[in-house]
């Protein structure tokens, strides 16, 4: 076969002469809806898991801030003889303390870059109120902001003890 022999055949098969309004055909009405729905039902079971594990990691990440901010609070307390007053907070931890007496044993910064905000955006609160396993409370106030609460709004840290 030559090729001038194939290219006829091919010109003149009506299996292959397609017009050229079918190569320019798209999706249909109906084709779209269903692709929509499927796609809907798919974020419809998976949205939901997704928000879950997100919410989960903010409840780690103020766990895990609040142990490294408690191991700071320790540090400090080993440096200078005492924990942070009330008056004082967690700015102790970047902050030299103004009393020359407890100044001079002052060896910080003792959180590199800060300390951190809640992962709702949200300051630690610190207290010089004992909590049931530390000498000081130390939490974040969980997603609502507000204290109490269960589940994503529980307060996560060492609580005051008469919480």
């Amino acid at each position: 076969m030559n090729k001038s022999h194939v290219s006829n055949f091919a010109i003149n098969n009506p299996r292959t002469n397609h017009s050229a309004s079918a190569f320019q055909r798209g999706f249909t009405l109906l084709e779209m809806i269903v692709v929509l729905v499927i796609i809907g039902l798919i974020a419809g079971l998976v949205g939901p898991n997704l928000f879950r594990q997100a919410d989960k990691a903010k409840i780690q990440t103020a766990e895990t801030q609040v142990k490294m901010i408690r191991g700071s609070i320790h540090t400090l307390r080993l440096d200078i003889g005492r924990l942070p007053t009330q008056e004082e907070g967690l700015k102790i931890l970047m902050q030299k303390p103004s009393d020359e007496r407890v100044a001079q044993f002052w060896n910080g910064p003792y959180i590199d870059g800060g300390v951190p905000l809640d992962p709702w955006k949200r300051e630690y609160v610190y207290s010089a109120t004992a909590s049931e396993f530390e000498p000081f409370s130390l939490y974040s106030m969980g997603a609502d902001g507000q204290q109490g609460g269960d589940g994503d709004n529980k307060d996560i840290g060492y609580l005051p003890a008469n919480k």
